[in-house]
Protein backbone atom coordinates (compact mmCIF):
# COMPACT_ATOMS: atom_id res chain seq x y z
CA UNK A 1 0.00 0.00 0.00
CA UNK A 2 1.24 3.53 -0.87
CA UNK A 3 2.57 5.88 1.83
CA UNK A 4 0.13 9.13 2.19
CA UNK A 5 0.27 12.36 4.26
CA UNK A 6 -3.72 12.64 5.01
CA UNK A 7 -3.71 12.64 8.50
CA UNK A 8 -0.32 14.84 8.65
CA UNK A 9 0.03 18.44 9.19
CA UNK A 10 1.81 18.69 6.12
CA UNK A 11 4.38 21.74 6.19
CA UNK A 12 5.99 22.79 2.70
CA UNK A 13 9.14 25.17 3.42
CA UNK A 14 11.72 26.32 0.66
CA UNK A 15 15.44 25.83 1.84
CA UNK A 16 16.40 29.60 2.41
CA UNK A 17 13.04 29.28 4.30
CA UNK A 18 14.26 26.90 7.05
CA UNK A 19 17.95 27.51 6.88
CA UNK A 20 20.10 30.65 6.46
CA UNK A 21 21.81 30.54 2.89
CA UNK A 22 21.97 34.36 2.73
CA UNK A 23 25.47 34.19 2.38
CA UNK A 24 25.31 31.97 -0.94
CA UNK A 25 22.13 33.57 -2.20
CA UNK A 26 24.68 36.62 -2.70
CA UNK A 27 26.47 35.11 -5.07
CA UNK A 28 23.34 33.93 -7.35
CA UNK A 29 23.89 35.50 -10.79
CA UNK A 30 20.62 35.55 -12.95
CA UNK A 31 20.92 33.08 -15.81
CA UNK A 32 24.32 32.15 -14.47
CA UNK A 33 23.47 29.33 -11.32
CA UNK A 34 26.86 28.14 -11.53
CA UNK A 35 29.08 30.27 -8.63
CA UNK A 36 26.20 29.86 -6.15
CA UNK A 37 25.92 26.04 -6.66
CA UNK A 38 30.15 26.04 -6.71
CA UNK A 39 29.54 27.80 -3.38
CA UNK A 40 26.91 25.51 -1.86
CA UNK A 41 29.00 22.02 -3.33
CA UNK A 42 32.10 23.48 -1.52
CA UNK A 43 30.11 23.90 1.84
CA UNK A 44 28.98 20.41 1.37
CA UNK A 45 29.94 19.19 4.77
CA UNK A 46 29.29 22.58 6.37
CA UNK A 47 26.08 22.57 8.03
CA UNK A 48 23.76 25.94 7.79
CA UNK A 49 22.80 27.61 10.25
CA UNK A 50 19.43 28.07 11.54
CA UNK A 51 16.88 30.48 9.19
CA UNK A 52 13.94 32.29 10.09
CA UNK A 53 11.97 29.43 10.41
CA UNK A 54 13.61 26.60 11.88
CA UNK A 55 12.42 26.64 15.22
CA UNK A 56 8.87 26.88 14.03
CA UNK A 57 9.43 23.44 12.09
CA UNK A 58 11.63 22.05 15.12
CA UNK A 59 8.29 22.56 17.57
CA UNK A 60 5.98 20.73 15.20
CA UNK A 61 8.04 17.96 14.61
CA UNK A 62 8.61 17.37 18.08
CA UNK A 63 4.40 16.66 17.70
CA UNK A 64 5.99 13.31 16.19
CA UNK A 65 6.29 10.51 18.78
CA UNK A 66 7.89 6.78 17.97
CA UNK A 67 4.63 5.21 17.21
CA UNK A 68 2.68 8.22 15.47
CA UNK A 69 3.77 10.75 13.17
CA UNK A 70 1.46 13.76 13.10
CA UNK A 71 3.63 16.63 11.54
CA UNK A 72 5.56 16.28 7.86
CA UNK A 73 7.56 18.50 6.87
CA UNK A 74 8.67 18.61 3.02
CA UNK A 75 11.21 20.56 1.39
CA UNK A 76 10.19 22.70 -1.46
CA UNK A 77 12.86 24.17 -3.05
CA UNK A 78 13.86 25.96 -6.24
CA UNK A 79 17.71 24.45 -5.66
CA UNK A 80 19.18 22.46 -7.92
CA UNK A 81 19.50 18.59 -6.42
CA UNK A 82 23.41 18.90 -5.74
CA UNK A 83 22.36 22.23 -3.75
CA UNK A 84 19.52 19.94 -1.95
CA UNK A 85 22.85 17.42 -0.84
CA UNK A 86 23.36 20.43 1.47
CA UNK A 87 20.06 20.80 3.30
CA UNK A 88 19.48 17.16 4.18
CA UNK A 89 23.00 17.16 5.33
CA UNK A 90 22.13 20.07 7.40
CA UNK A 91 18.24 18.99 8.75
CA UNK A 92 20.56 15.92 9.76
CA UNK A 93 22.97 17.87 11.80
CA UNK A 94 20.33 19.75 13.66
CA UNK A 95 18.27 16.53 13.94
CA UNK A 96 15.41 17.65 12.15
CA UNK A 97 13.85 14.55 10.66
CA UNK A 98 12.87 15.75 6.85
CA UNK A 99 13.31 12.79 4.81
CA UNK A 100 11.30 14.60 1.63
CA UNK A 101 12.03 17.27 -0.69
CA UNK A 102 11.40 18.09 -4.50
CA UNK A 103 14.20 20.70 -5.85
CA UNK A 104 13.43 21.88 -9.33
CA UNK A 105 16.80 23.92 -10.09
CA UNK A 106 15.64 26.97 -10.65
CA UNK A 107 11.50 26.94 -11.68
CA UNK A 108 8.94 27.36 -9.13
CA UNK A 109 8.17 24.81 -7.27
CA UNK A 110 4.38 25.73 -5.85
CA UNK A 111 2.72 23.17 -8.70
CA UNK A 112 3.67 20.05 -6.30
CA UNK A 113 1.62 21.32 -3.19
CA UNK A 114 -1.36 19.74 -4.95
CA UNK A 115 0.49 16.28 -4.52
CA UNK A 116 1.49 17.09 -1.27
CA UNK A 117 -1.88 18.13 0.02
CA UNK A 118 0.09 20.89 1.52
CA UNK A 119 -1.64 23.13 4.56
CA UNK A 120 0.91 26.16 4.54
CA UNK A 121 3.93 26.75 2.18
CA UNK A 122 6.37 28.80 3.67
CA UNK A 123 8.80 30.61 0.74
CA UNK A 124 11.78 33.29 0.79
CA UNK A 125 10.33 33.95 -2.96
CA UNK A 126 7.91 36.56 -3.75
CA UNK A 127 6.31 35.26 -6.94
CA UNK A 128 6.58 31.26 -5.59
CA UNK A 129 3.93 32.60 -2.69
CA UNK A 130 2.08 34.64 -5.04
CA UNK A 131 1.15 32.06 -7.53
CA UNK A 132 0.57 29.60 -4.19
CA UNK A 133 -1.88 32.14 -2.95
CA UNK A 134 -3.20 32.59 -6.12
CA UNK A 135 -4.19 28.81 -6.62
CA UNK A 136 -5.77 28.52 -3.28
CA UNK A 137 -2.84 27.33 -1.26
CA UNK A 138 -2.00 28.90 2.37
CA UNK A 139 1.17 30.43 2.20
CA UNK A 140 3.46 33.09 3.20
CA UNK A 141 6.64 35.13 2.55
CA UNK A 142 9.39 35.01 4.81
CA UNK A 143 12.05 37.69 5.20
CA UNK A 144 15.42 35.91 6.06
CA UNK A 145 17.13 37.87 9.20
CA UNK A 146 19.20 37.87 11.99
CA UNK A 147 16.47 37.86 14.47
CA UNK A 148 16.35 35.09 17.07
CA UNK A 149 13.31 32.61 17.80
CA UNK A 150 11.83 33.41 21.63
CA UNK A 151 13.23 30.32 23.35
CA UNK A 152 10.62 30.99 26.24
CA UNK A 153 8.22 28.18 25.83
CA UNK A 154 9.88 25.19 24.52
CA UNK A 155 6.67 22.87 24.96
CA UNK A 156 4.28 25.23 22.93
CA UNK A 157 4.17 26.41 19.32
CA UNK A 158 2.60 29.98 19.53
CA UNK A 159 1.40 31.03 16.27
CA UNK A 160 -0.69 34.74 15.67
CA UNK A 161 -2.83 35.66 12.90
CA UNK A 162 -4.17 38.60 11.75
CA UNK A 163 -7.66 38.75 10.84
CA UNK A 164 -9.29 40.37 7.90
CA UNK A 165 -7.08 39.09 4.30
CA UNK A 166 -5.46 36.52 6.54
CA UNK A 167 -7.98 34.22 8.45
CA UNK A 168 -10.98 35.82 6.78
CA UNK A 169 -11.35 37.14 3.57
CA UNK A 170 -11.17 40.72 2.48
CA UNK A 171 -14.54 41.41 2.06
CA UNK A 172 -14.39 43.82 5.02
CA UNK A 173 -11.16 45.30 4.05
CA UNK A 174 -12.70 46.14 0.70
CA UNK A 175 -15.18 48.24 2.61
CA UNK A 176 -12.68 49.83 4.93
CA UNK A 177 -10.23 50.99 2.21
CA UNK A 178 -13.08 52.15 0.29
CA UNK A 179 -15.45 53.85 2.28
CA UNK A 180 -13.84 54.06 5.40
CA UNK A 181 -14.09 53.09 9.17
CA UNK A 182 -17.83 54.45 9.77
CA UNK A 183 -18.81 52.47 6.84
CA UNK A 184 -16.72 49.18 7.97
CA UNK A 185 -18.12 49.19 11.24
CA UNK A 186 -22.01 49.67 10.08
CA UNK A 187 -20.95 46.97 7.57
CA UNK A 188 -19.83 44.61 9.85
CA UNK A 189 -22.41 45.31 12.90
CA UNK A 190 -25.01 44.55 10.19
CA UNK A 191 -23.94 41.26 9.45
CA UNK A 192 -22.66 39.94 12.83
CA UNK A 193 -24.47 36.86 12.19
CA UNK A 194 -23.20 35.96 9.06
CA UNK A 195 -19.78 34.35 9.01
CA UNK A 196 -17.10 36.00 6.39
CA UNK A 197 -15.74 33.95 4.16
CA UNK A 198 -12.70 32.08 4.71
CA UNK A 199 -9.10 33.48 3.98
CA UNK A 200 -6.18 32.23 2.92
CA UNK A 201 -4.68 31.08 6.06
CA UNK A 202 -7.97 29.70 7.30
CA UNK A 203 -7.18 26.03 6.45
CA UNK A 204 -4.15 26.26 8.25
CA UNK A 205 -5.62 27.39 11.45
CA UNK A 206 -8.02 24.48 10.93
CA UNK A 207 -5.25 22.41 10.55
CA UNK A 208 -3.53 23.04 13.67
CA UNK A 209 -6.93 22.83 15.67
CA UNK A 210 -7.23 19.63 14.15
CA UNK A 211 -3.43 18.83 15.53
CA UNK A 212 -4.17 20.52 18.69
CA UNK A 213 -7.26 17.92 19.64
CA UNK A 214 -5.21 15.13 18.19
CA UNK A 215 -2.09 15.78 20.04
CA UNK A 216 -4.11 16.88 23.72
CA UNK A 217 -3.48 13.48 25.85
CA UNK A 218 0.13 13.26 25.64
CA UNK A 219 0.42 16.94 26.93
CA UNK A 220 4.06 16.93 24.86
CA UNK A 221 4.01 19.56 22.98
CA UNK A 222 1.08 22.24 22.57
CA UNK A 223 0.09 24.35 20.48
CA UNK A 224 -1.44 28.16 21.15
CA UNK A 225 -2.70 30.47 18.62
CA UNK A 226 -4.03 34.16 19.04
CA UNK A 227 -6.08 36.15 16.63
CA UNK A 228 -4.06 39.67 16.73
CA UNK A 229 -6.39 42.11 14.49
CA UNK A 230 -7.06 45.97 14.20
CA UNK A 231 -10.46 45.39 14.63
CA UNK A 232 -12.34 46.98 17.75
CA UNK A 233 -15.87 47.10 19.15
CA UNK A 234 -18.27 46.74 17.63
CA UNK A 235 -16.53 44.79 14.78
CA UNK A 236 -15.05 42.18 17.20
CA UNK A 237 -18.41 40.27 17.08
CA UNK A 238 -18.56 39.00 13.78
CA UNK A 239 -14.82 37.88 14.29
CA UNK A 240 -15.71 35.61 17.28
CA UNK A 241 -18.94 34.76 15.77
CA UNK A 242 -16.91 33.65 12.16
CA UNK A 243 -14.32 31.17 14.24
CA UNK A 244 -17.34 29.75 16.33
CA UNK A 245 -19.33 28.74 12.60
CA UNK A 246 -15.89 27.34 11.64
CA UNK A 247 -15.53 25.08 15.10
CA UNK A 248 -12.47 26.53 15.73
CA UNK A 249 -11.12 27.31 18.96
CA UNK A 250 -8.86 30.43 19.37
CA UNK A 251 -6.69 31.05 22.59
CA UNK A 252 -6.33 34.32 22.58
CA UNK A 253 -7.95 37.23 20.65
CA UNK A 254 -6.72 40.85 20.97
CA UNK A 255 -8.66 43.46 19.55
CA UNK A 256 -6.35 46.54 18.86
CA UNK A 257 -8.76 49.23 17.36
CA UNK A 258 -5.47 50.32 15.06
CA UNK A 259 -3.10 49.91 18.14
CA UNK A 260 0.20 49.33 17.17
CA UNK A 261 0.38 44.77 17.32
CA UNK A 262 4.13 44.76 17.88
CA UNK A 263 4.31 45.51 21.89
CA UNK A 264 1.20 43.12 21.64
CA UNK A 265 2.84 40.40 20.03
CA UNK A 266 6.08 40.89 21.56
CA UNK A 267 4.33 39.63 25.09
CA UNK A 268 2.84 36.70 23.61
CA UNK A 269 6.08 35.37 21.97
CA UNK A 270 4.35 33.55 18.82
CA UNK A 271 7.07 31.50 17.00
CA UNK A 272 5.71 32.96 14.05
CA UNK A 273 2.81 36.07 13.18
CA UNK A 274 1.26 35.95 9.61
CA UNK A 275 -0.49 39.43 8.46
CA UNK A 276 -1.06 40.76 5.02
CA UNK A 277 0.34 43.49 5.79
CA UNK A 278 4.30 44.24 5.36
CA UNK A 279 4.50 47.72 7.62
CA UNK A 280 2.89 45.16 10.13
CA UNK A 281 5.50 42.38 9.26
CA UNK A 282 8.11 44.76 9.44
CA UNK A 283 7.42 46.61 13.00
CA UNK A 284 6.75 43.12 14.01
CA UNK A 285 10.66 42.03 13.20
CA UNK A 286 11.58 45.09 14.91
CA UNK A 287 10.78 43.58 18.11
CA UNK A 288 12.10 40.50 17.31
CA UNK A 289 8.95 38.82 16.34
CA UNK A 290 9.15 35.76 13.42
CA UNK A 291 6.44 36.61 10.93
CA UNK A 292 5.18 35.92 7.42
CA UNK A 293 3.70 38.09 4.74
CA UNK A 294 0.53 37.17 3.13
CA UNK A 295 0.32 38.74 -0.09
CA UNK A 296 -3.23 38.68 -0.61
CA UNK A 297 -6.11 41.06 -0.43
CA UNK A 298 -7.21 44.68 -1.41
CA UNK A 299 -4.27 46.34 0.32
CA UNK A 300 -1.75 44.16 -1.10
CA UNK A 301 -3.45 44.53 -4.70
CA UNK A 302 -3.73 48.67 -4.12
CA UNK A 303 0.56 48.32 -3.57
CA UNK A 304 0.75 46.43 -6.65
CA UNK A 305 -1.36 48.70 -8.51
CA UNK A 306 0.68 52.04 -7.41
CA UNK A 307 4.36 50.24 -8.10
CA UNK A 308 2.82 49.49 -11.91
CA UNK A 309 2.09 52.53 -12.64
CA UNK A 310 4.71 54.44 -11.10
CA UNK A 311 7.07 51.98 -13.64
Amino acid sequence: MATNLDDQLVVAISSRALFNFEEENAVFIEGDPLPYKKLQLDRLDQPAREGIAFQLVKKLLAFNGVDEKRVEVVILSRNDPVSGLRVFKSAEHHSLPITRGVFMQGRSPFPYLNALKADIFLSAHQDDVRMALDAGFPSARVYPTSVEASQAHPEEVRIAFDGDAVLFSDQAERVYQEEGIAAFETHETSRAAEPLPPGPLQPFLKALHRLQKSSARDQRMRIRTALVTSRSAPAHDRAIRTLMSWEIEIDEAMFLGGLEKGPFLRVFEPDFYFDDQLAHVQSAAQLSVLSGHVEGGIVNRMIRSRRTEKA
